[in-house]
């Protein structure tokens, strides 16, 4: 069953109708850059990392799609259309297949499914600017703390305390991934926030102490959650 909150009617419709269903297994990928586009993907279960590689070889995280998420909709209406990013599975689960020709003849022919696909690309894009804008603006500290904020919103569990658990395990890799930096720079900026108890770890996952202070720290404009997120 399709649950994405951004999809209604017609669409979700026509995507709850996929029936040819694969499962994915952790550290694989559904695609990378460069392949052939031919299909799209559909999150039943599971969790998928797309992110870029950069000419040096960087990775630069970018979402991670979770169940009802649409996975390759960069490709549509392309000729001989490529992959633009890598789709990892990060935690096994299963992925129904569209093919991109049939999903580009529906939208052709059917105005409301059209309409409602516009309105879910056009969240898509403003997520993914907003991320940018914190990337380029806020240096690297403003870049990590955005997405801790991002990530409490995506995978925050609100403890009795007050404190929001990130239900969600993440190296410090996996972080700087995300912040366009690297591994050692998130390594420093982590141990400040431990040793002014702004964070602590718990079994693998991070525990936000002290949310307002890194909404402070990069001015934060209060955004809609929908808005803010890493999913």
């Amino acid at each position: 069953m399709l649950k994405n909150r951004k999809l209604s009617g017609n669409l979700k419709e026509l995507l709850n109708s996929v029936e040819h269903t694969i499962k994915t297994k952790k550290g694989t990928f559904l695609f990378q850059e460069g392949m052939p586009a031919t299909e799209l993907y559909i999150v039943r279960s599971g969790k998928i990392q797309i992110s870029k590689i950069s000419p040096d070889g960087r990775e630069l995280s970018l979402r991670i799609c979770t169940v009802g998420d649409i996975v390759g909709e960069l490709t549509l209406f392309t000729d001989e259309a490529k992959y633009l990013l890598n789709a990892k599975v990060i935690e096994s689960g299963e992925v129904s297949i569209l093919k991109k020709d049939f999903l580009e003849k529906q939208l052709m022919e059917n105005g409301p499914v059209t309409y409602e696909f516009m309105k879910y690309m056009s969240d898509h894009f403003r997520k993914t600017q907003t991320k940018f804008r914190d990337l380029v603006l806020h240096g690297k500290k403003g870049a990590l703390y955005s997405t801790l904020i991002r990530m409490t919103n995506s995978y925050g569990v609100t403890l009795d305390d007050g404190s929001i658990l990130i239900d969600l395990s993440l190296t410090n890799q996996d972080l700087a991934n995300f912040c366009g930096t690297s591994r050692e720079s998130v390594n420093r900026m982590l141990s400040d926030l431990r040793k002014n108890s702004i964070i602590s770890n718990q079994k693998g996952k991070m525990i936000i102490h002290n949310i307002n202070f890194l909404r402070n720290e990069i001015n934060c404009e209060g955004c809609p959650i929908d808005l803010c997120r890493i999913d």
